[in-house]
């Protein structure tokens, strides 16, 4: 008994001392804020560590402590600031792990605390302070993203509507509110409220948008919540009488005097627009009328929205005549032809725009005005009414191609620019040939602005119109040596109209890739080509790392499409040129971040191009030689340049060495010993992600060269990879590839994959268990899904080919549940392709692996029938070969 005494004052004790402490740091929280912004380092690392300390102990009284400052008028803005923002960052994160580990940790949190920090937060909208006023509407949606979703909080709609229907409320609690609501629009889904919320939410939003009754400050935060809250509207749209009131209401904002206020406005209709497409066509004249008012009168901001609702407009009736295709009878009921109906007087509009540069805008590939806004939106128009839209523009560009303002000769350049893509070659074509002389011409023109963009519009000619099989082609004999000229001149012009000629040498190139008896019209060019964008990528006279990105990446395109009989001697050259260029930024004297920076920018971008050698190179066994000459000083270089931190660079020479091993195949076994070490290093990276999935593709790289070679590391990689699968931090993108990469590890080892089976087929079932788990509503998801699949049916593919010799039996308890899998993959609708192709591989591989042990499973499933009979109704021919096999090694197993 005296111990249980002796033992209750202790720990009544130690209550009272954690408790005094709590309270001590919730007294000083204020204190702890301000100095947490201190200039001084040392105050303001303590003050952090403090806070951390406090977070630790006790989460909830932390969470309330911040919404008690944050709702204090008494305290200094600085600290209720501060407090908001951790506030915040305590509900919410970016990375996915994080923000279900801040969300958990919230609903642990005891009710009776979360209702007094929801409590300071709503008091908290009626601050005279606007900034706490702001902050506490986001941490209420961060809250509401929370709770509504689990049916918690139901009463905050209800407190929000309260705030604007007291007739004594302040403008700035309406302005808070409203802010408020607009944010949780933001974060839960429709799904989420009962329709008779949204009605209230948008009545009361549509009513702060009143101008007779409220302030500029409560009708700006009003329309910025409708434009958050529309997701929610499809009831309320489909209602004729409600969809007019709101549409009334939106078109009247569209016209205040405020800016800020006509912008938002126009911000929604660019959401409509998008949205509720369907309902538009009433409404289509005043919309017209506004939009182009505000276009050619209105401020830059609201002009610029006015030109975005057009681009939406055509974005929808592209997407509706993707869909359909020819199909015009099921196109007809949803497509209204918006933009055709508009075009005589929309083209006109936007070719006005055209003319409204800015004097430095061929300087910032950021720049975002009018000028851009509208050729944007030309090319949308273009993409949309097809051939309609030549005779409308043509005249425009006749006009202006030869005036002397610099503008004009620019607008012109870049409205034939802008619609190349949607018209016909056909129609086309003809132009580009009576054009190119004088484009060519035009990158001599005293302007920048001007060889900017005529550079960006030879670029597109060969980007569209160009191909080495056209029936109608732009690059011709003729034309081709003129055409080099230019391009091999205008490439020393300023970096700028460079870079832009190096895009235009690119697809110019990429034109001939598929076309083999014309890729010899491109080979008399090539050394030029090839000195030019090595002296382009060395240029000294500017710090754009865009030029030198895009020089080595035309060069790689230049060594993609090359004949490589042809050029096989040019190629040899350019990898020796390329490594040494690779051994020279090792020796680089590194003095600052920004020294680092660029030696692993080049480094990476080296690493590409050698990338791309190797592949050319590999296509042939004549060309093999080559890299087998030099692989001992490119897997040296590779090594070295594992020693530099930076990521990209390792991605870069990961890929570089998985081309090297599969150009050097066999031989790539002496350089396990030394690379395996930074292969374990980037399987173990889970945090950069990338270098994990590229690094899980080079062991598949690995393993088709080196066949059972890898044995003696397969045991670490299995280990790392099983490890990879577990980690629930690791991005979801890399498990695919992970599952991909035991078909490729089984394939090369063979009998010798046995042991690891009691690992791996867990695995297998759990990711197959997982699939039927995932949102097929979800595009991701549904991308995701199929990766998932394409993963599992690849890497029992190439576990069942693995033991077909002699170890079979290891595999005949699974296939059932394969089967049984493969027949829920073949019921989705929702699969691609790849998935069906690999499903249809993977029933053959079972029945040729495990033959007889499946012939009562075949018997009793017959989904694979149906399977193979969509496969022979496709137009893929792999797809047909794959099943045919498939197809027999079946009737094999039936007849034996």
């Amino acid at each position: 008994m005296k111990f249980l005494r002796f033992a209750n004052i202790i720990y009544m004790l130690v209550s009272v001392t954690f408790s005094s402490i709590i309270i001590n740091t919730a007294m000083e929280i204020t204190q702890i804020l301000l100095s947490a912004q201190s200039p001084d380092g040392q105050i303001r690392t303590l003050a952090e560590a403090n806070l951390k300390q406090f977070q630790e102990q006790s989460l909830p009284h932390f969470l309330l402590s911040l919404s008690v400052e944050l709702s204090s008028e008494q305290k200094p803005p600085e600290s209720r600031r501060l407090a908001g923002i951790i506030l915040k960052n305590s509900l919410d994160a970016k990375d996915t792990v994080r923000k279900e580990e801040l969300i958990q940790r919230w609903v642990s949190v005891d009710p009776s605390i979360k209702a007094q920090i929801k409590e300071s937060l709503l008091r908290t909208l009626g601050s005279t302070v606007s900034e706490a006023r702001h902050t506490s509407s986001q941490v209420i949606a961060k809250v509401a993203s929370i709770e509504i979703p689990r049916h918690e909080w139901q009463e905050l709609i209800d407190q929000l509507l309260n705030n604007m229907t007291r007739l004594d409320a302040p403008a700035p609690l309406k302005q808070a509110t409203l802010e408020a609501l607009g944010y949780v629009c933001e974060e839960v889904s429709p799904q989420d409220l009962e329709q008779a919320q949204v009605n209230s939410v948008l009545t009361a939003v549509v009513q702060g948008m009143n101008q007779a009754e409220h302030s500029s400050e409560v009708r700006l935060a009003a329309v910025k919540a409708l434009y958050n809250a529309l997701d929610f509207a499809q009831t309320n749209f489909d209602n004729v009488v409600e969809r007019n009131f709101i549409m009334k209401v939106i078109c009247e904002t569209a016209l205040s005097k405020e800016l800020e206020i006509r912008q938002a406005a126009f911000e929604c209709l660019v959401s409509i627009a998008s949205t509720y497409y369907e309902f538009l066509e009433p409404y289509m004249q005043t919309l017209f009328d506004l939009t182009a008012n505000a276009v050619r009168g209105d401020e830059e901001p609201v002009a610029l929205q006015a030109i975005e609702f057009w681009s939406s407009i055509c974005d929808e009736e592209i997407q509706i005549q993707e869909e359909f295709g020819g199909d015009e009878g099921g196109s007809s009921s949803l497509h209204s032809n918006f933009v055709e109906k508009a075009l005589p007087l929309l083209v006109p509009l936007m070719l006005e725009t055209l003319l409204k540069q800015e004097e430095d805008q061929d300087q910032d590939d950021g720049v975002w005005n009018l000028s851009m806004a509208g050729g944007t939106c030309l090319g949308l128009v273009a993409r949309t009414v097809g051939d309609a839209i030549v005779p409308l523009v043509m005249p425009f560009v006749e006009n202006n191609i030869t005036k002397g303002e610099w503008q004009s000769r620019e607008a012109a350049t870049f409205a034939f620019g802008s619609i190349l893509e949607g018209p016909s070659t056909e129609k086309l074509a003809p132009l580009v040939q009576a054009g190119l002389d004088f484009l060519l011409n035009a990158m001599k023109d005293q302007n920048s602005h001007v060889k900017d963009t005529t550079a960006w519009t030879l670029g597109r000619i060969f980007e569209i119109l160009h191909s080495g099989t056209s029936e109608y082609p732009v690059l011709t004999t003729t034309n081709l040596p003129r055409i080099m000229s230019v391009l091999l001149v205008s490439i020393r012009d300023s970096p700028n109209v460079a870079e832009k000629v190096c895009g235009a040498i690119y697809f110019l190139a990429q034109g001939f890739e598929d076309a083999d008896s014309s890729s010899s019209m491109l080979t008399p060019y090539l050394g030029d080509v090839v000195s030019a964008l090595l002296s382009t990528a060395d240029r000294a006279d500017t710090s754009n790392v865009r030029l030198r990105s895009s020089a080595y990446e035309t060069l790689n395109e230049i060594i993609r499409c090359s004949s490589t009989p042809e050029t096989s001697n040019m190629i040899a050259h350019l990898l020796l040129e390329i490594m040494n260029r690779l051994s020279k930024t090792l020796e680089l004297q590194i003095a600052s971040s920004e020294d680092r920076e660029k030696q692993s920018d080049v480094q990476a971008l080296l690493c590409g191009v050698l990338q791309v050698i190797l592949q050319k190179l590999s296509n042939s066994d004549e060309t093999k030689s080559i890299i087998l000459q030099s692989a001992d000083q490119m897997m040296t270089l590779f090594l070295q340049v594992f020693a530099c931190r930076s990521s990209t660079v390792h991605e870069e020479a990961m890929l570089a060495i998985g081309a090297l091993a599969y150009g050097t195949g066999p031989e790539f076994a002496k350089y396990m010993q030394e690379f395996y070490k930074y292969l374990e290093m980037g399987l173990q990276n889970f945090e950069e992600y990338q270098v994990c999935s590229i690094s899980v593709g080079v062991v598949g790289d690995i393993c088709r060269a080196l066949d059972d070679k890898v044995l003696p590391y397969c045991d670490g990689i299995m280990s790392q990879l099983l490890k990879d699968l577990s980690n629930p931090v690791l991005h979801r993108s890399v498990k695919p590839p992970i599952f991909s990469c035991f078909g490729d590890i089984a394939l090369a080892i063979g009998d010798h994959f046995e042991k690891y089976v009691p690992y791996v087929m867990p695995m297998l079932q759990g990711a197959a268990e997982l699939c039927s788990q995932l949102d097929i509503n979800d595009d991701d998801m549904q991308e995701y899904g199929n990766q998932l699949r394409r993963g599992i049916f690849e890497a029992y593919s190439g576990i069942l080919q693995g033991f077909k010799r002699s170890k079979a039996a290891v595999m005949v308890p699974y296939a059932s549940s394969l089967l049984k899998f493969i027949e829920a993959v073949v019921r989705d609708k929702n699969r691609d392709e790849e998935v069906t192709k690999a499903a249809v591989a993977v029933i053959g591989d079972l029945a040729d692996t495990l033959g007889p042990d499946t012939k009562v499973l075949f018997k009793d499933c017959t989904f694979h029938m149906d399977l193979l009979g969509e496969c022979f109704q496709s137009d893929n021919e792999q797809l047909k070969e794959t099943a045919t096999w498939t197809k027999g090694m079946i009737y094999r197993v039936l007849v034996s």
